[in-house]
């Protein structure tokens, strides 16, 4: 399972991805950068768009009052996920996806990442970020 540094390398590798964070949207401040911000600076983005995933984890026009119940691993418990799978920002040269990771603890965890419209898959990115997210071990 990989943490947050192999984490951020393997979204990396994505056809077109220009940068990757892991932010946390309750301080926005980013838990680990790789490759460039779109503003040039890291820490920027992270405030920026930890604002973005606060408004869709907190609105209930988004994340209802009451979650929906996950069935889990066929134990007969059940798990609240994320209020929001992931977020899709399309801009004229890029796309933002912010994908939400669900946590042993309680967290306001997205990964971000970045990529150039021309060169990017937008759904290869998501079903990949979905499978990070899933794998990943925070520390």
């Amino acid at each position: 399972m990989p943490g947050i540094d192999e984490c951020l390398l393997e979204a990396m590798a994505l056809p077109g991805a220009r940068g990757a964070a892991l932010v946390d949207w309750s301080s926005g401040l980013a838990l680990g950068t790789a490759g460039d911000s779109p503003v040039g600076d890291h820490e920027t983005t992270a405030a920026e768009t930890a604002e973005l995933a606060r408004a869709a984890a907190e609105y209930e026009s988004f994340a209802p009052a009451e979650p929906e119940r996950i069935p889990d691993d066929g134990s007969g418990r059940t798990s609240a996920g994320p209020p929001v799978e992931d977020l899709i920002v399309t801009t004229r040269t890029g796309y933002h996806v912010l994908r939400f990771v669900e946590t042993s603890f309680d967290s306001s965890v997205f990964l971000h990442l970045w990529l150039d419209r021309a060169d990017g898959n937008l759904a290869l990115a998501r079903h990949r970020l979905r499978t990070l997210a899933e794998g990943l071990v925070l520390r």
